[in-house]
């Protein structure tokens, strides 16, 4: 099995095109008999446009928003974790100290699926995400106001500056919250851009993974894990192979060196395919090899 994260490892810098060559060793793969297995902090309606042009199998399993579902690329639902309502009701004041960009994920198609209080605000910080999110986007003011008909959320999330969500992270951590939700940082330094997700306690897309890898049978040692962000650790420290983009921030290198990850090419060098073709190649090497021994 190899689980893959999307943005910054799957796609470009740039675009949301996946090269042909990740799109080709994808598809070698699975052919050859690996699950192929998308892990991303978007969500599935997020995530499956992407993937889709790909050619994988409609069973291709995508664990989105950073674990707390799993579904297969056809929509069909493995897993889910809700954050529980009266926490994100909470959340909702909570949160507004760090700068009004609050968003709620509910596991439901279309309209209101993101819920947030303040659309100037929130373009402000992410104009590109709200262009792209516009049809499932609704307003709701004030914010606890989403929460009146009783549905629980998958998925919170606050964005700023890297400085500004390594606070919030910080001031939630030693907050009586810290033992309620679970919290994942991407961060995009080149944009001074961090996401923090605030999700329901335990879950993460190492978490997500394992408990596919047990529905599976499969040991660590039998997945490789490729990522590029920290919101990627756990299901890196998970895998018995895991491989860090070479476009990941020197303070994570430094960490997966610590931790003897393998170091990739960047996701512009198409690094994540440069990962599968090696695995591939030692696989058929060692294929050729049993059969003359044989």
């Amino acid at each position: 099995m190899i689980a893959i994260d999307i943005d910054g490892t799957l796609l470009p810098s740039a675009g949301t095109i996946v090269s042909e060559r990740n799109r080709r060793v994808l598809r070698q793969a699975e052919s050859a008999g690996v699950e192929i297995v998308i892990a991303t902090g978007r969500r599935q309606a997020y995530a499956a446009p992407l993937i889709h042009p790909i050619g994988l199998k409609p069973e291709t399993v995508l664990i989105t928003s950073n674990g707390t579902v799993t579904r297969t690329l056809a929509g069909e639902r493995m897993e889910r974790a809700l954050l529980p309502v009266e926490t994100a009701r909470e959340l909702c004041g909570v949160l507004r100290q760090f700068g009004g960009t609050t968003v709620f994920t509910f596991d439901r198609d279309g309209y209101g699926e993101l819920v947030i209080e303040s659309l100037e605000q929130l373009h402000a910080r992410i104009a590109a995400w709200v262009e792209a999110n516009r049809p499932w986007l609704e307003e709701v003011v004030p914010l606890e106001r989403a929460f009146d008909a009783g549905e629980a959320p998958v998925q919170g999330m606050i964005c700023g500056t890297v400085e500004e969500m390594n606070r919030a992270e910080a001031w939630l951590a030693a907050s009586g919250y810290a033992q309620r939700i679970e919290m994942h940082q991407t961060q995009y330094p080149t944009r001074n851009l961090s996401i923090l997700d605030i999700l329901p306690p335990g879950c993460s897309k190492g978490v997500a993974l394992g408990k596919l890898a047990a529905r599976r049978g499969l040991r660590p040692e039998e997945i490789m894990a490729i990522g590029d962000n920290y919101n990627d650790a756990e299901m890196l420290k998970f895998a018995g192979h895991p491989v860090l983009m070479g476009n990941a921030s020197p303070e994570l290198q430094v960490m997966g060196r610590e931790l003897g990850w393998h170091i990739t090419g960047t996701n512009d060098e198409d690094g994540l395919a440069q990962a599968i073709e090696d695995v591939l190649c030692s696989q058929l090497t060692a294929d050729c090899n049993a059969s003359v021994v044989e």
